[in-house]
């Protein structure tokens, strides 16, 4: 399974590790901010955008469509 979704657990731990970058250098002082006011949301936040990401670069087998041509 870990080989399957290797580019997915790829982009949920590097955009962790980015989300949570994020709220150390960026963050929000006063508070209020949803996603950036607290360590645990940043870091969820980018592990979802990273898996969303790099899922992109999936390459998903080609499926032959084989029609019978002897109908036409």
């Amino acid at each position: 399974m870990i080989a399957k979704y290797k580019l997915e657990i790829t982009g949920l731990i590097l955009g962790a590790i980015a989300g949570w970058c994020y709220w150390y250098f960026v963050g929000c002082a006063s508070g209020t901010c949803l996603i950036t006011s607290r360590p645990v949301n940043s870091a969820a936040y980018g592990a979802i955008m990273g898996a969303l990401l790099l899922s992109m670069f999936r390459k998903e087998p080609r499926k032959t469509n084989v029609t019978n041509e002897s109908n036409i």
